[in-house]
């Protein structure tokens, strides 16, 4: 049996974002920086947007609430590139953004090292959700990394 996957994460905010106005601005950041695309065959004015993270499998879920989700600022979902250099070319977007946009909340980039076996790089970012996205890059040892199964 394969080991099940993690596709979505779902969220629900004030319904006024999801307007046309807001959804607009939602998909600015999100498609300029991670290239989410909009699903316009689940978009319901003020109720739901879902944007697709590169494949129909994975997905980020917004409904609009009355009472809408708050969090504290790190509470936050993830995603892993493959290399240093998506890690830094996504920053790189965010930062960006950032420079027209002080809605954008960045934490810069940074190293934990994880007992010698894992040199975590990774940064976070919000715009308009409840929820930072937290992008992470593994930098295995190179005795683990040859024990581990290929991803591709």
């Amino acid at each position: 049996m394969t080991p099940p996957r993690f596709n979505h994460v779902a969220m629900s905010v004030d319904r006024s974002l999801l307007d046309a106005h807001g959804r607009a601005q939602i998909l600015s950041f999100w498609g300029e920086v991670f290239g989410f695309e909009e699903l316009t065959s689940e978009t319901r004015d003020g109720e739901v947007l879902v944007l697709q993270a590169y494949d129909w499998e994975q997905f980020v879920f917004l409904v609009g609430e009355d009472e809408p989700m708050r969090c504290p600022r790190l509470d936050h979902f993830g995603m892993s590139v493959d290399t240093l250099a998506e890690l830094h070319a996504f920053e790189a977007k965010a930062k960006a953004f950032a420079e027209h946009d002080d809605r954008v909340d960045l934490i810069g980039a940074t190293v934990g090292d994880q007992h010698g076996v894992l040199q975590l790089h990774s940064f976070y970012v919000r715009f308009l959700l409840p929820m930072m996205i937290e992008v992470q890059w593994f930098d295995w040892a190179p005795e683990v990394a040859a024990l581990r199964p290929d991803r591709s």
